[in-house]
């Protein structure tokens, strides 16, 4: 790899040279599964080059040498800085209309004389506010739900994230499209170094399980899921990684289970693993 930091006062100059840059996309897919192109090239450099300032690093070479080397600290880092997060409370709120409408009294009888048991897996989780949602769902349409066994799996690839998502923290900007009486029933308003901050309550933590986890890796998961929230993550892979990670997703089903993608994706057309009930909704063929 050649070239060194370009030497320009244009705001225009790019940190990168087309070589460097390609190297880059191609260690984010190997890490990620994340099939970038030039048109995330600002945001990319934007961000290699906050890391590379934090370690004062005088050339790309030398950061990307660290990267190479394998430093588990500056690899998790730099995932953490090139991933996206956008996410928000009952985002594509059908879905949640779905789960509580339909999955919710679906398992009622299902489990009625079994163990009372439900499996949720919210799969690039973010900051939380997708299983956040998932878990107000819950308690509202289940009122005994504290004599199931019931969680929900959360998962993302950014420990950062994580982190906020464990914490159950968000500023009222956040919660802006929720109900004031879901507001008040299910968040702790923050006062003074808290104030204009909102905090999840704990009967809602409770149901959660947070897990760092990469989609393209193995995955230490043993248990069935009777639903799958993936929504807006497959967008960014290319066509094998999203079937393989489809089929992935069936083997972690029950039969008849549920597996829920974004309002911009799709499951590749040749499944025969899924059938699609609508509005990006897929139920678990038997068999």
């Amino acid at each position: 790899m050649s070239g060194v930091l370009a030497k320009s006062n244009s705001r225009s100059a790019s940190l990168l040279s087309d070589k460097q840059f390609d190297c880059v996309l191609e260690l984010i897919y190997q890490l990620t599964g994340i099939a970038m192109t030039a048109a995330k090239r600002l945001l990319v450099e934007r961000r290699i080059k906050k890391r590379m300032e934090a370690l004062n690093f005088a050339s790309f070479e030398e950061y990307f040498a660290l990267l190479r080397r394998g430093d588990a600290t500056e690899v998790e880092l730099f995932t953490n800085a090139v991933t996206t997060n956008l996410t928000s409370f009952f985002r594509e709120n059908h879905h949640f209309e779905f789960f509580r409408e339909k999955f919710i009294p679906e398992i009622i009888r299902r489990e009625r004389n079994s163990g009372k048991r439900m499996r949720v897996w919210s799969a690039g989780c973010s900051t939380g506010e997708e299983p956040y949602s998932i878990a107000i769902t819950m308690r509202e349409a289940l009122r005994d739900i504290d004599a199931w066994d019931a969680k929900v799996l959360c998962t993302d690839i950014d420990s950062e994230v994580l982190k906020k998502c464990q914490l159950g923290v968000y500023s009222m900007d956040r919660i802006d499209g929720i109900a004031e009486h879901r507001v008040k029933k299910w968040f702790q308003i923050g006062s003074g170094e808290l104030d204009g901050y909102v905090k999840a309550r704990p009967e809602l933590q409770d149901l959660l399980v947070i897990r760092k986890l990469n989609l393209i890796q193995p995955w230490p998961i043993r248990n069935q899921f009777d639903l799958i929230f993936c929504r807006n993550v497959m967008i960014y892979f290319d066509k094998s990684t999203q079937q393989n990670l489809v089929q992935r997703f069936a083997q972690h089903l029950i039969p008849g289970g549920y597996l829920i993608v974004g309002h911009s994706e799709s499951l590749v057309r040749n499944t025969t693993q899924f059938e699609l009930l609508g509005r990006t909704i897929y139920r678990k063929l038997a068999g």
